[in-house]
C-alpha cells in the first residue's frame, strides 16, 4: 500500500507542471509558492484543534518545515536559471544521495538507483546538457536539501509523533516564509482557472503529497521513498503526451524503461535488506514483522 500511495504522489506531482507554468505566468513563482501553502494550511490546521503537541515534536516540525521550503525555493530559483535537461538530472541525485544519508544498503541497490538516475538524464535529454552555472549549483543544494529531508523524516519521526501534526508543521513554516517572501499578495490577474490549479497545487501536490510522503517514510525507508518518488519525470512526461500533445522520442522512451526497470530492481533489493535486519533475533525478544517499520505509529 505504501508503495502505491508513493507513486499516486509521483503522478500528482508530475502532473503539476502543466499547472504551474500557468499560475506562475499569471502570478510568479512566490505568489503561487504562497498561495499553496496557505490553502494548504487552512485545511490542515483545523485537523489540529484535538492534538496536543509535544515540545520536541514541534522542533522536528519546524526544522522539516525549513528544509522543505528551502528544497522549493532551492528548486524554483535553479530551474529558472539552467536548462531543464541541467535541472532534471541533477535533481534526480537524490535518488541516489538519500540512500547515501541513510546507509546499510548494499552496493546493488545503488546500481539500481545509478540506472533510474540514468534514465531520467535520457528522458529529459531533449535540448542537451549545458555548461554549468548558478543554476546548476542551485539544483544541486536542492538535491541535496532534499535528500537530507528525506532522510530527517524518517529519522526525527519518533514512533509517538503524529504525522498529521508534523505535516501541519511542516506547511505553516512554508505558509510564513513564502508569504513574506511574496508579500504583498496580489492575485488581480487570478481566474476561476488559476484558482483551480492552485488547489489541486495545495490539495493535491501539498496535502495530500506531503502527509502520504512522511506516512511512507515512517514504514519503509527514505531510500525506498525516494526511489518511488524519482518516477515523478516519467508521469510527467506521459501526462506532457496524453495531456500536452507533446511526442515520445526514441530516447525518452529508452529513458523511462530505464527509470521502471532501476526502481523495480531497487525495490526489491531495498525490501530484502530491510526484511533481513528485521529478522535478525534480539536477545529476549522476537522475530519482527517485516510488513512493519520501527516508525510505525502506534495504532488506536
Amino acid at each position: 500500500m505504501g508503495d502505491l500511495l508513493l507513486l499516486a504522489v509521483a503522478v500528482i506531482w508530475g502532473s503539476s507542471y502543466l499547472a504551474a507554468k500557468t499560475l506562475v505566468v499569471a502570478g510568479g513563482v512566490l505568489l503561487v509558492l504562497a498561495l499553496r501553502y496557505l490553502v494548504s494550511a487552512a485545511v490542515l490546521l483545523p485537523l489540529m484543534i484535538r492534538r496536543r503537541v509535544q515540545r520536541r515534536e514541534l522542533g522536528v516540525g519546524i526544522l522539516l518545515g525549513c528544509t522543505q521550503a528551502s528544497v522549493l525555493a532551492l528548486e524554483t530559483c535553479g530551474v529558472s536559471m539552467t536548462s531543464a535537461t541541467n535541472a532534471g538530472v541533477l535533481i534526480s541525485l537524490t535518488i541516489l544521495i538519500t540512500p547515501l544519508l541513510q546507509g546499510g544498503l548494499p552496493p546493488k541497490f545503488f546500481a539500481a538507483a545509478a540506472a533510474a538516475t540514468a534514465g531520467v538524464a535520457l528522458l529529459v535529454a531533449g535540448p542537451g546538457l549545458r555548461t554549468p552555472n548558478l543554476g546548476d549549483v542551485l539544483m544541486l543544494l536542492a538535491a541535496l536539501v532534499r535528500a537530507a529531508h528525506v532522510t530527517l523524516s524518517g529519522r526525527l519521526s519518533r514512533p509517538s509523533y503524529d504525522t498529521v501534526t508534523l505535516t501541519t508543521l511542516q506547511t505553516v513554516v512554508g505558509a510564513v516564509v513564502f508569504s513574506a517572501a511574496a508579500w504583498p499578495l496580489t492575485t488581480g490577474g487570478f481566474r476561476t482557472a488559476e484558482w483551480a490549479g492552485v488547489l489541486y497545487l495545495a490539495l493535491g501536490c501539498s496535502v495530500f503529497a506531503f502527509l502520504v510522503q512522511l506516512w511512507a517514510i515512517r514504514r519503509t525507508s527514505a531510500a525506498r521513498a525516494s526511489l518511488l518518488l524519482g518516477t515523478e519525470p516519467v508521469w510527467a512526461v506521459l501526462i506532457g503526451v496524453g495531456l500536452g500533445g507533446e511526442h515520445l522520442t526514441p530516447l525518452a522512451v529508452a529513458g523511462i524503461v530505464l527509470v521502471l526497470a532501476g526502481v523495480f530492481w531497487g525495490q526489491r533489493v531495498e525490501r530484502e535488506a530491510r526484511t533481513a535486519r528485521l529478522r535478525v533475533p534480539r536477545a529476549g525478544s522476537s522475530p519482527v514483522d517485516p510488513g512493519r517499520s520501527a516508525y510505525a505509529e502506534p495504532r488506536p
